[in-house]
């Protein structure tokens, strides 16, 4: 006879683990435990999960949003920082059989090694503090995967999907288009699907939570001659957000001189600035100053 597993996905059971293990929510980790069963069952549908399929949870908790998962038939490999949680997770999860549980730095582990070198998805509820490392990480390793699925604070989910465009829509939006935006763009799909309220976490943070999904590009947005070249110049362009593209650029190393032959021949203003770049022209951009500097 199958087990029959407490649903985690409300207040009362978290409080209860909580207070069983004497855990507390870890500000320094970002710790916020998701108490909303239709948060979770939503999160769950949006990452189109198919029974058997491989998924990477990172930062799993006390396994609320893993318990979903595996309850969906998705083989669950999840890597937890905090050195207490596996043993929490070992009893909350206790039964489930497509579990794996890796208690690790998800920026150090070798995620292609324990993913066994398959295809997979990535499901999280990430902590704020690290959110974009933790992306731009899992994209530059051009790893497997074939859809990222995450929750993230509404500002960082804006600033994913951000396009030079919105400028005429919001002057806010010049401070959400940057280099997280090119970089997610560059290598997925993006698109927010909902938004989640502080209420349906314990402790409740300050903000509020949006799932994006990311559909992973089978070849990048635009055709650039050398990936870690590209992403130095849109770095670049943007590390010095009120100077003008050629100010920031010389800032980040590059002559002058090149530059002014680069943007010339990509029929790009100097004067003009990172965030009115498309990825199309930061493309050109690149290709052109990689030219020049390997005559």
């Amino acid at each position: 006879m199958d087990k029959i597993h407490p649903l985690i996905a409300n207040a009362s059971t978290t409080r209860h683990i909580l207070k069983s293990f004497n855990l507390r929510a870890s500000k320094r980790l970002g710790q916020n435990f998701l108490i909303d069963k239709g948060v979770v069952d939503d999160i769950v549908y949006a990452a189109d999960i198919v029974e058997g399929e491989q998924v990477l949870e990172i930062g799993p908790g006390i396994g609320t949003l893993t318990q979903g998962l595996l309850e969906a038939g998705a083989c669950v490999t999840a890597v937890e920082l905090d050195k207490k949680l596996p043993a929490v997770l070992a009893e909350t999860l206790a039964g489930y059989e497509n579990l794996k549980i890796i208690q690790s730095d998800i920026l150090k582990v070798d995620i292609l090694e324990i993913m066994g070198g398959q295809p997979f998805k990535v499901v999280a509820n990430l902590p704020y503090y690290i959110t974009s490392q933790i992306i731009l990480t899992l994209l530059e390793k051009k790893l497997p995967i074939t859809k990222l699925v995450t929750m993230v604070q509404r500002e960082v989910a804006e600033r994913m999907v951000a396009t030079p465009e919105s400028l005429s829509v919001a002057k806010e939006s010049a401070k959400t288009y940057g280099a997280l935006s090119v970089a997610v763009q560059f290598y997925t799909e993006p698109r927010i699907v909902f938004d989640v309220p502080p209420s349906a976490f314990l402790p409740s943070p300050e903000v509020t939570s949006s799932i994006i999904v990311c559909d992973i590009r089978k070849t990048p947005a635009v055709e650039v001659e050398d990936d870690k070249f590209f992403f130095r110049v849109v770095r670049g362009s943007f590390g010095q957000r009120r100077k003008t593209l050629i100010n920031s650029l010389a800032g980040a190393g590059f002559t002058r001189e090149v530059l002014s032959k680069a943007m010339e021949m990509s029929k790009i203003e100097p004067q003009r600035r990172a965030e009115t770049l498309s990825l199309e022209d930061f493309a050109t951009l690149s290709n052109n100053l990689k030219m020049f500097i390997t005559k």
